[in-house]
């Protein structure tokens, strides 16, 4: 079985939450009452996607204010930007897609690093660089759970474990937390853009708290 590239405790805190909220921060003002208000649901796991200018400046902020977030950087498209995440604190990177120019430059940095894959190709690709985290993305436009479970078979006794994204919601989660090769959910749901646009922090609060109760339940019943 290959050895993973996350440190056992990363793994572990990630797990242990089953869901990592994963955000698009527009206003730098934004970023440390969302991840507080995470925090106090019991999400303490989030991914800043860099699809803003301020992605980077809010991850120093939540950082620097909200040290027990466990926070991380999502979208990285370019090797330069493995140091720049690094720079700025990133616990963790994720890409939509198997870059191996990307995940080799996060390898050589130390940045614990899950690419994207959406077929066995892009597994066996992650595979070949060592990769056995992986980011399953598009999830639900992709099949969804059935199609997961029917692709990655070949490959589960690597131990190769799966983070969807993309249509994953508060509807859906629970089944993918059911299988044993998933890790952990991650979606946008946790904080929705109309708390964020109102600053209805509580809401967001209340979300988590549901969201983790659910997946604790979850776990609990398969004994992942």
């Amino acid at each position: 079985m290959m050895e993973s590239q996350f440190p056992e405790s990363l793994l572990s805190r990630i797990e242990n939450c089953g869901v990592i909220s994963v955000l698009i921060i527009e206003e730098l003002q934004q970023a440390v009452p969302i991840a507080k208000a995470l925090l106090a649901g019991g999400v303490d796991a989030m991914e800043l996607t860099l699809r803003t200018p301020v992605a980077l400046d809010a991850l120093r902020a939540i950082r620097s204010e909200v040290p027990e977030m466990l926070a991380g950087i999502g979208t990285i498209l370019r090797p330069q930007q493995i140091h720049e995440v690094i720079e700025a604190g990133a616990a963790f990177g994720v890409a939509p897609g198997m870059n191996p120019t990307v995940v080799r430059e996060a390898q050589q940095a130390d940045l614990p690093f899950a690419p994207g894959i959406a077929t066995p190709s892009d597994i066996e690709i992650a595979l070949s660089y060592g990769c056995k985290e992986l980011k399953f993305f598009p999830a639900e436009p992709s099949g969804g759970l059935p199609y997961l479970k029917s692709m990655a078979a070949p490959y589960q006794h690597l131990g190769v474990r799966f983070v969807p994204l993309g249509g994953v919601n508060a509807e859906n989660f629970g089944i993918y937390l059911r299988d044993p090769s998933i890790l952990a959910v991650g979606g946008s749901w946790l904080a929705p853009a109309a708390a964020i646009s109102e600053k209805r922090w509580d809401i967001i609060t209340d979300v988590a708290k549901a969201a983790t109760a659910q997946a604790g339940s979850v776990r609990q019943g398969t004994n992942c």
